[in-house]
Formats: C-alpha cells, sequence, structure tokens
C-alpha cells in the first residue's frame, strides 16, 4: 500500500459500540488490517473487559490496532471530531434515517469530501445500533443480503465497508485502449491472409471469415500489443508452408 493511500484510510476510524465479544474484536481488527485501516474506537467498554488471548487469537497478528484503540464511554464522545458518521445498520423503521445508502455509495460520497475524520459505526452483535444511537450519525448504511437470514458478523460487515472504501483509494487499474475499426480490418485481413497462404479456404469464403475474426476480436477489446502479437503468429505459421518442401 503507498504512503498516499495510508494517508488516505488515516482518516477513517470504525466505531465499535458494546461490542460482546473478545474474538469478534480480535476478527474486526485483522479485517481492518488487511484494507489498511488502523483507527478502532470501542465504545462503553473498558480494555479489561475483553480477553485478550481471544482477541489475539482471532486478531492473527492484528492486535495492535486493538493495542492502540481508543476507548470512550458515549458515542458521541466518540464522534466529536469527525466531519461525516456512518451507522452501518441493516434495520429499517420510523424513527431511524429517511433512507438508507449501499456501501458503494458511501464509498463515492466521502471521495467528494475534503479532508476530515469519516466515522464508520457499528453496533452490537446481537441487536445492532439503537434508534438514539442512530440519530447521532449523518447517515445509515446498509449491506444488502439474502431476506431469509439478513444479519452479518460484526467482522464481516467490518470487512465489506472498509474493503469497498479502500478500493475507491486504490490506484486504478491499468487500462488498456482497444484498437480502432481501421486496425481491426488490419488485423482480420493478415489473419486471412495467412489462412489463404497455407490453402486453407476449399470454398469462396475468405470474406465471411475475416468478417468473423473482425467481429470476435471487436468484442475481445484486442489491444495493440496483442494485436501485434496475433500478427506475428499468423505470419509466423503462414511463413512456416513457405519454407516447406514441396
Amino acid at each position: 500500500m503507498s504512503r498516499k493511500m495510508e494517508m488516505e484510510l488515516d482518516r477513517f476510524q470504525v466505531v465499535l459500540v458494546e461490542p460482546e465479544t473478545s474474538g469478534n474484536v480480535g476478527a474486526v481488527c485483522r479485517a481492518m488490517k488487511t484494507m489498511g485501516f488502523s483507527r478502532l474506537v470501542i465504545v462503553g467498554r473498558t480494555p479489561d473487559y475483553f480477553n485478550l488471548d481471544q482477541v489475539r487469537t482471532f486478531g492473527l497478528r492484528a492486535q495492535e490496532l486493538f493495542d492502540s484503540a481508543l476507548f470512550v464511554t458515549t458515542l458521541p464522545e466518540a464522534l466529536a471530531d469527525s466531519i461525516l458518521a456512518a451507522g452501518i445498520t441493516r434495520r429499517r423503521g420510523k424513527y431511524r434515517k429517511y433512507f438508507s445508502l449501499l456501501p458503494e455509495q458511501l464509498a463515492e460520497h466521502i471521495s467528494h469530501m475534503q479532508s476530515g475524520t469519516v466515522s464508520l459505526v457499528f453496533g452490537r452483535e446481537s441487536d445492532g445500533l439503537t434508534d438514539k444511537e442512530l440519530s447521532y450519525c449523518n447517515v445509515a448504511v446498509h449491506i444488502p443480503s439474502s431476506e431469509q437470514f439478513p444479519s452479518l458478523n460484526l467482522s464481516h460487515a467490518v470487512q465489506i465497508i472498509t474493503y469497498t472504501l479502500s478500493r475507491e483509494y486504490r490506484q486504478p487499474m491499468q487500462r488498456f485502449q482497444p484498437i480502432d475499426q481501421q486496425r481491426l480490418s488490419e488485423l482480420s485481413q493478415i489473419v486471412t491472409d495467412s489462412f489463404d497462404e497455407i490453402s486453407f479456404f476449399k470454398q469462396n469464403e475468405k470474406d465471411e471469415v475475416g468478417r468473423f475474426f473482425k467481429d470476435i476480436f471487436c468484442r475481445s477489446g484486442v489491444s495493440e500489443s496483442e494485436a501485434a502479437r496475433l500478427i506475428k503468429m499468423f505470419r509466423k505459421m503462414a511463413g512456416l508452408t513457405r519454407h516447406q518442401p514441396r
């Protein structure tokens, strides 16, 4: 991970409201670390509430996030310095938010915001965030899941949200430029000419085969480097027959 991305992700803090099991807290630390997040805030618990052996076991070399975590008494205290607080919840209701964002929508929204702390707020394993706790958040975010079994494990929810956000800040994948129509025609012509040299065609089908290959190459989005390699291969194929004894 680049230093720039590390600095971008440092604006986020994962806030756990009264987490109930030490194993889940350890798994949350692991989920965060794999995505490059390091700021953990735990609300309503003290360090001695947790079994450190279980945190270490489930954290798998990510325990330092727990060791450096900020422990606070109330959720407003955890959110005091945040420019945005997102409550992660699957529940809807009269006294909850008017609408709920998808993780991808949250990532896009944050990408347009100026620097400042963004809090990702997760509720208890048993019953999530209360209406009052969600009211302290600016937006609600939900993770689509099966109607038959919609509840996600706490660490799984953290993994999905942090992955979605980290992807927004990663370097974009290197993209290639597909060849244009003129180059496609040239490529398909070379292919059919090569077939012609080895006497592949038995009837007047060269034009039809040329269109066939052009359509395939177009749908495949062939890049210039791929086109050059294909040309080299087909010309080599045709050249082999020219050097064979007759």
